[in-house]
């Protein structure tokens, strides 16, 4: 009788001893800041090489889920913005266009704009004028507004207190970036166009106008198609790799 079996798919070593440790950090039995044992205690305890585990934690700390303090090795919580960048860079390598970043950006955008004006505290609304005034510089010498315009929009997000749409619209901005990077050099008028959208928002903000607000990006966003067409950009076009 033929036996139809199919090989062991056995995990390397390593990243047994990696998904371990991963899954007691997120569990919370392992918490920010504790201090790990020696790799020669981790050793003894999974029962492998130091060289193995010396392999598990370089992942995990390529992760940003351990960070080293001197020759201890603490558990620590990704930063968002290194979340946000392996994201990019997977999303990049999957070939994603254009179009397929804007049609995200268009509805977690308007959706950032809304939850600000109910949740943005004085604060927040004194860093959005600062960057509003940045961003007058910037057109008034004549400069790119791309990063102007990121910098503002992260700030709305920011300005909702919601961790998890911050987290999912991280790696969609820093490609809708890339977007705005391509177009802006053939609209010399985007500067102008920009302001005036970062004007009318702080002041739907400062009203507390969700609904107001999230109109106001949800132009924005169209705006951004259009400049794609007027700049002559396929949106279907994938985004290319980071240089």
């Amino acid at each position: 009788m033929a036996l139809d079996i199919e090989k062991l798919q056995l995990a390397p070593a390593y990243r047994v001893v990696s998904d371990d440790l991963r899954r007691r950090i997120v569990a919370g039995s392992l918490e920010q800041g504790d201090i790990l044992p020696t790799e020669t205690e981790l050793a003894s305890r999974f029962g492998v090489h130091r060289s193995t585990i010396r392999e598990g934690l370089r992942q995990l700390e390529q992760e940003g889920l351990l960070r080293r303090d001197g020759k201890k090795l603490l558990v620590s919580m990704p930063r968002q913005s290194d979340l946000a960048s392996t994201a990019e860079r997977a999303l990049r390598l999957r070939q994603v266009n254009f179009r397929d970043v804007w049609e995200v950006a268009s509805a977690l955008e308007p959706l950032c704009a809304s939850l600000a004006a109910r949740q943005i505290t004085a604060d927040e609304l004194a860093l959005l004028e600062r960057s509003l005034a940045r961003t007058e510089a910037v057109v008034a010498a004549g400069e790119s507004p791309v990063a102007a315009d990121i910098e503002f929009l992260d700030l709305v997000a920011s300005a909702t207190h919601n961790q998890a749409l911050r987290l999912a619209r991280g790696p969609v901005s820093l490609l809708m970036h890339a977007g705005y990077a391509a177009i802006a050099p053939a609209l010399p008028q985007s500067g102008p166009r920009l302001l005036a959208v970062h004007r009318q928002m702080l002041d739907a903000l400062r009203q507390r106008d969700a609904a107001l607000a999230e109109a106001i990006a949800r132009r924005h966003m169209q705006d951004y198609r259009r400049g794609c067409e007027v700049a002559g950009l396929d949106m279907s076009l994938p985004i290319p790799p980071c240089t």
